[in-house]
């Protein structure tokens, strides 16, 4: 059911965009009158109106299927796709954490002992 809804959401989508770049802003009017090409293809006022009732209409059945989409979205909240997650049969085994060796104790204090160092001869 969502993906017939977020179909047609998309259709509509991209139908008000082109239904918005094809519409001429206010001040057209002005240039038309200065020897501009003037729209009499649906008349003086039948282009306004007729892609200003596509632009609604569009509008409307953009908003009834965002709000459809929240709605199904908001209902089916707890089938997620983490939810189906099975969770592994045993136990999980981690890598082993290397540790370092232990620093002498030198006490509160007093510094360590200074190792002692073979002498040259051997002895």
């Amino acid at each position: 059911m969502s993906a017939i809804i977020i179909t047609i959401h998309v259709l509509v989508c991209v139908f008000l965009i082109l239904i918005v770049l094809l519409q001429t802003g206010k001040g057209a009017e002005i240039g038309a009158t200065f020897g501009g090409s003037s729209q009499t293809v649906f008349g003086p006022r039948g282009a306004g109106t007729l892609l200003s009732r596509l632009t609604v209409v569009a509008a409307i059945v953009f908003m009834i299927t965002s709000i459809s989409l929240s709605y199904l979205k908001g209902r089916s909240s707890a089938s997620g796709l983490l939810e189906k997650e099975v969770a592994p049969a045993g136990p999980v085994e981690t890598a082993p954490v290397p540790t370092a060796p232990p620093l002498p104790d030198a006490g509160p204090g007093n510094p360590a002992p200074p190792a002692p160092q073979p002498s040259p001869d051997g002895k």
